[in-house]
């Protein structure tokens, strides 16, 4: 598919595309006897997944590093330091009541970014 094309199924704008691709986010499947770029359509899929992570405060520059396989790292050590730093949450919550608001907002940050890190790994049927 076309950028114009895309842009509307991703609903973003063609520059938004345009820079999507010039960070590395996207890439073009093939170009047109007129030089025109084209797409998979799987890369609307791509597009709203680079929005929800945005969202949730990764930068384009992170999400393009991990897309690219510069952010490759073992899976099984990065869930174990994830698991530490839920443990040392729940530690600070329970010996500092008075910034309990603020750890509640974090955690429920934390449990988002998870969410979203399972909707990626196991993306709904359609």
């Amino acid at each position: 598919m076309r950028i114009g094309e895309l842009a509307a199924q991703a609903g973003v704008s063609t520059r938004t595309v345009d820079y999507y691709t010039q960070l590395g986010l996207l890439r073009t499947a093939e170009r047109t006897g007129g030089g025109f770029r084209l797409y998979d359509p799987a890369a609307a899929d791509t597009i709203a997944t680079i929005r929800q992570l945005e969202d949730h405060g990764v930068s384009l520059q992170t999400i393009a590093a991990a897309l690219n396989g510069a952010g490759d790292t073992d899976l099984t050590a990065t869930l174990s330091d994830l698991a530490a730093g839920l443990e040392a949450l729940r530690q600070a919550a329970a010996n500092a009541p008075h910034s309990q608001a603020l750890l509640t907002l974090i955690s429920a940050r934390a449990r988002a970014l998870i969410d979203l890190a399972l909707s990626i790994a196991d993306p709904p049927l359609a």
